[in-house]
């Protein structure tokens, strides 16, 4: 494909999602009620989809200490989403730096991080609103995170953007139709959802015409970038400290969690839809394969 259609392609793309956006964009400060009571017995997440669902652990817990410990998951989700967009945001802003401000694509681009800020709000509001801590990434995750958008770049970059939108859009498309979730929870999910529906168009395709691009190097070391940014996103999800919220100590809770089968298939689930784009756009190779397998989204 000529240098020229590829960039017809794109502009279309990003023409068409620009006036999606104009016609369909949520401001989380008028459309959600944050004054609304909460619902004292309603999970935060659906208890299917606890960390500690299955185990002695969760049998151990009440009924309110497990709706306890949904809040304080859906914090850690929250609150990891919130650093996964801000990493997210640096990454956009540095592929467009040098590109041109008059095309749709840079209009698009900087579209999708107005939408970013708006869902770091609404994901901070929601965690002050149920009343938990923000517990973001681990330290050692979070110190990471500084140096992430030097190191990916290209397809790479793009399919980091995917791996934390699709992975955690399965697990919100799950809580916003339970009804038995918190309101409030799933209509910040449903936002969320809808939303970013339009930036993993724009990222599958940026993914495909970048990687038709690359030669064999080239590919290796996006393979082995992307794979590395999925475990660090895979391994965000759950803050130990979280757990605390509910009279267990963190260290020895994380590892019932993380050993427990019901989780390893709820996060194995969350990547059944980003997998098989990636594998057929090139993104999974021998390189990185053992950091797909660690995360748990490759068996």
């Amino acid at each position: 494909m000529s240098k020229a259609l590829q960039v017809n392609e794109r502009e279309k793309t990003a023409a068409r999602l620009l006036k999606s956006s104009a016609k369909s964009s949520y401001d989380p400060e008028v459309d959600i009620d944050w004054d609304a009571p909460l619902a004292e017995s309603q999970p935060y997440i659906p208890f299917k989809r606890s960390t500690l669902y299955g185990t002695s652990l969760w049998e151990q817990l009440t009924h309110e200490q497990r709706i306890e410990l949904t809040k304080h998951e859906f914090a850690s989700l929250a609150s990891n989403g919130l650093w996964f967009e801000m990493l997210l945001m640096q990454i956009l802003i540095k592929d467009v730096y040098s590109q041109d401000p008059r095309t749709d694509q840079v209009h698009y681009a900087l579209t999708e991080i107005a939408d970013e800020c708006r869902h770091m709000t609404m994901f901070g509001k929601a965690c002050e609103r149920i009343g938990a801590p923000a517990y973001g990434p681990i330290p050692v995750l979070h110190h990471g995170g500084k140096i992430l958008p030097t190191l990916v770049k290209g397809p790479s970059a793009y399919a980091s953007v995917l791996v934390a939108e699709e992975v955690l859009d399965r697990l919100q498309r799950d809580q916003m139709y339970d009804e038995e979730v918190q309101p409030l929870v799933r209509m910040v999910n449903r936002i969320h959802v809808m939303e970013e529906a339009r930036h993993v168009t724009f990222a599958r395709e940026e993914v495909v015409r970048r990687m038709r691009e690359c030669n064999a190097a080239e590919r290796a070391y996006h393979q082995q970038m992307t794979a590395v940014v999925a475990f660090c996103i895979v391994a965000a999800l759950v803050n130990p400290r979280l757990y605390k919220s509910v009279g267990l100590r963190p260290r020895d809770a994380y590892r019932v969690a993380m050993n427990n089968p019901n989780w390893q298939d709820t996060v194995h689930w969350m990547g059944e839809k980003i997998m098989p784009f990636l594998q057929e756009a090139g993104m999974i190779g021998k390189s990185g394969m053992i950091w797909w397998k660690k995360a748990g989204l490759i068996r």
